[in-house]
């Protein structure tokens, strides 16, 4: 073989390490918005965040829970049927418009003979094809310090599945999850046991609760699991009390904060490498280490 032969193929196989390299990598936008009981206006604001990102050259976006209506819960019941299929319809036509792979992290879906509704979040690819959907296990029913109750249940019927892993081709193995379940970490090792290397966790924490929970719980599901987590948000004031913490995140599987959108509407944008997550769970195996026979 010729030098010039040698140092051509040299060349072609950087050439490939490189593209192949590019290739395991992906952007992310955890979407922040301030959704209230204006659905049109909503959409409006999701729709714009969700075009500067696709401006950018993401390929995933993730809208946060509620991203649709934020109000009074009887307001929330009655519009469910339209609500859903409205909803349901934007992500299709967004997904297809900007060609991404879009999430809604939660909009409400009738149920209990409209008594109450489902919260449901709902992947879907760049071709509007309905890639998995997910249904909120963990609802939220919590008195605060600073005087808000929270009753999810009285209006809100509990997810009767887990939720399982989407493999989603050109990106990764996702998991589902909404809000208040990143509290309950067997949600996020049911989702690791099926393979998933990045977890959805969209948002509309409270403002009391998320200055010192909601960091230190999404950097803990990332770090125990070895995974992304990309976590859209809401923020600011939606109605009377009602304020939402902010801080819509993207954190890599050792931890790391990638991107946070602070409290104002927009994104936390960042590069999602599949290779990482098999990076670092070779350097810290603590996944294979569990000893879940002994408890």
């Amino acid at each position: 073989m010729s030098i010039r032969t040698r140092r051509f193929t040299f060349l072609l196989t950087l050439d490939l390490y490189f593209w192949i390299f590019i290739l395991t990598d992906f952007l992310a936008a955890a979407l922040q918005l301030t959704s209230t009981s204006d659905v049109e206006a909503n959409f409006s604001a999701a729709e714009e965040q969700i075009e500067l990102a696709a401006r950018r050259g993401v390929d995933f976006v993730g809208l946060p829970e509620n991203f649709a209506f934020i109000g009074d819960d009887n307001e929330r019941i009655e519009k469910a049927s339209s609500l859903a299929e409205k909803c349901s319809r934007f992500l299709v036509t967004m997904a297809r418009r900007y060609q991404i792979v879009l999430l809604g992290g939660g909009f409400p879906v009738p149920a209990d003979n409209n008594q109450r509704t489902l919260l449901r979040a709902e992947l879907v690819g760049r071709d509007g094809e309905l890639l998995g959907r997910y249904d909120k296990i963990h609802l939220f029913d919590v008195d605060l310090p600073e005087g808000n109750t929270y009753r999810e249940s009285e209006t809100i019927v509990s997810g009767s599945k887990p939720p399982s892993v989407i493999d989603v081709p050109g990106l990764c193995k996702i998991g589902l999850s909404i809000c208040y379940d990143v509290r309950f970490p067997e949600l996020y090792r049911h989702l690791v046991d099926q393979g998933a290397e990045l977890f959805m966790i969209p948002a509309a924490f409270t403002a009391f609760t998320g200055k010192d929970h909601w960091q230190v719980l999404l950097q803990a599901r990332a770090i125990e699991n070895t995974a992304y987590v990309v976590a859209p948000a809401q923020t600011g004031i939606h109605y009377y009390r009602r304020q939402s913490h902010g801080h819509a995140m993207v954190i890599d599987p050792w931890g790391t904060v990638l991107a946070d959108a602070g409290l104002h509407q927009g994104a936390a944008i960042a590069p999602v490498d599949p290779s990482r997550v098999k990076g670092v769970r070779s350097q810290m195996p603590s996944i294979k280490h569990r000893k879940p026979d002994l408890f």
